[in-house]
């Protein structure tokens, strides 16, 4: 007689197929609630205490942990000397191991969750025993997913056994399982925990502020399948990272309409929603290939996406529109007016989705209430052989820790446009100019090999309405030039980080030429 070992803690569906497996002649063995369960429903099985010959102790942490219990999963049957000592101690082998495990993921994100409650949802045995039929896998059968019941009941009953294939299959999903638990208990350790944690486990107040974690533990979940990456030879997928919090960022959005989100839908949308949270006032950000177009903010969420449509016209076709507002019907009616890729708010009206709605491709994410600028964790990028991790760049911008360096002081009402602009050129890949006014980007130059083609290309944009704007740079001059090039434009101020051992020479220029300047202090390269 075959035998099953079922200890779960999500007993969705677990009755149906103890019940299948029962009536198909197979002896079940089980713990605690998960025998309460199938012997309530009918279903006959015998306690692990009782095969085992040792009850439970320790509260429920040794349930598992038996000598009779492992050697019965691990013994390789076609090794005699495995099989005689199983004689020799009367332990009969275990054919099929069914375990999830404690709900620490769940525990950790309850509000008010202590430390030690969450220690306690540390699973042990479970563990243990996945493991365990994973590395005898050509033997013993392991299910970690309610998703496989009817899969691997169908298999049993149609031939009797489980394949090889689908042994291996399962070993790997057991493995993956576990790390991935293990890799939420690392990640939580590494961070919500430290508040959490006894005040004697706690680094010294006053202490040296900790570096980046010495390992970094990331489970990535697959979301969906996208129909191609960057190019259409390329295979693609979008995945969720273990352990951020509900809503944070693109991978928190609700598709409500439109066709299903691309690679570069993802990447656009994720740099819109990004720059529109740095605002307070009703805000709209237009994005193409990652970079701003259109930014404006206004009094009301239509207004400010009306005027940053207006600020680039052109480019904002086909491209992605983050607000910061639920999107009305007034700013519906405009959105509908040309062609957009995707709309993200944090959500839409009853009214704006039945006008947006008429556009079957246009897709319509919602992300529920935003939360501040910046990402929790780390930002990881990939390169040959390894992964760059740096903290997200959510630097505060703080006018009053900002220098004037010109004898021009910034003129009155400009301040607010600095601010704005320094907003926006954060959110542009570098060499990144933003020329700003009035609560609207008037020219971006974004991307550029030197600073000067960008801020010429930003100036150009703006054609006459630079005359009284601002220009913000996210990072220093090496050379005077682009303060003589926005002179010559007309701008009034100028924010940069300064920094540089030439910073004398922009100074003494834009004192020469009449220009305002000020000095942030911090850097905000993107590349």
């Amino acid at each position: 007689m075959k035998r099953a070992l079922i200890s779960v803690y999500d007993k969705t569906g677990v009755v149906e197929f103890a019940r299948g497996l029962a009536d198909l002649g197979w002896e079940i063995l089980s713990t605690g609630g998960t025998h309460r369960t199938l012997a309530g429903a009918g279903v006959p099985v015998r306690e692990v205490a009782e095969v085992a010959g040792f009850p439970e102790i320790l509260g429920g942490r040794v349930k598992t942990l038996q000598p009779q219990i492992h050697a019965g999963i691990l013994a390789v049957r076609r090794n005699p000397e495995h099989m005689a000592q199983l004689e020799q101690h009367g332990i009969r082998p275990i054919d099929l191991v069914v375990v999830n495990l404690y709900p620490f993921r769940e525990t950790v994100a309850r509000p008010g969750v202590t430390f030690e409650e969450a220690v306690e949802q540390i699973d042990i045995g479970g563990p243990t025993m996945i493991r365990a039929a994973a590395k005898n896998w050509q033997d013993v059968g392991v299910v970690v997913s309610p998703e496989r019941y009817p899969q691997v009941l169908d298999e049993l009953r149609r031939t009797g056994d489980l394949s090889p294939a689908t042994r291996f299959a399962l070993m790997r999903e057991a493995f993956a399982h576990t790390a991935a638990y293990d890799a939420a208990i690392s990640r939580w350790l590494e961070g919500p925990a430290e508040a959490l944690a006894p005040a004697a486990a706690r680094p010294a107040a006053g202490g040296e502020a900790p570096g980046l974690p010495a390992t970094i533990t990331v489970v990535l979940h697959k979301a969906q399948d996208l129909r191609y990456g960057e190019n259409p030879h390329q295979k693609a997928a979008f995945y969720r990272m273990e352990g951020e919090p509900a809503g944070a960022g693109i991978a928190g959005a609700v598709q409500l309409h439109g066709k299903e989100l691309s690679y570069n839908n993802i990447q656009d949308a994720h740099a819109a929603l990004e720059l529109v949270k740095e605002f307070d006032r009703p805000a709209a950000v237009a994005v193409k290939h990652t970079n701003p177009c259109g930014v404006a903010v206004a009094q009301r969420i239509a207004e400010a996406y009306q005027r940053a449509h207006d600020a680039d016209p052109v480019s904002i076709f086909g491209g992605i529109v983050a607000l910061n507002r639920d999107c009305d019907a007034e700013t519906a009616a405009e959105l509908r007016k040309i062609f957009l890729e995707i709309v993200i708010a944090p959500g839409f009206t009853d009214e704006a989705l039945a006008i947006l709605t008429r556009k079957k491709d246009l897709r319509l994410l919602a992300t529920g209430p935003l939360g501040g600028p910046g990402l929790p964790g780390f930002d990881l990028r990939r390169v040959g052989g390894g992964v760059l991790v740096q903290e997200w760049d959510t630097a505060g911008d703080d006018p009053a820790t900002w220098r004037t360096v010109t004898t021009h002081a910034v003129p009155e009402g400009l301040l607010e446009d600095l601010l704005f602009a320094w907003k926006v050129v954060k959110h542009v890949k570098s060499n990144a100019i933003v020329v700003a006014g009035g609560g609207r980007t008037l020219g971006v130059g974004a991307g550029q090999t030197n600073r000067i083609d960008a801020a010429r290309f930003a100036l150009s944009r703006a054609g006459q309405a630079a005359r009284g704007a601002v220009l913000a740079s996210d990072a220093f001059f090496p050379f005077p030039d682009v303060v003589e090039a926005a002179a010559e434009a007309g701008i009034a101020a100028i924010v940069q980080p300064g920094g540089s051992i030439r910073d004398q020479e922009s100074i003494d220029r834009a004192n020469a030429l009449g220009v305002a300047m000020v000095f942030t202090g911090v850097r905000h390269f993107r590349h």
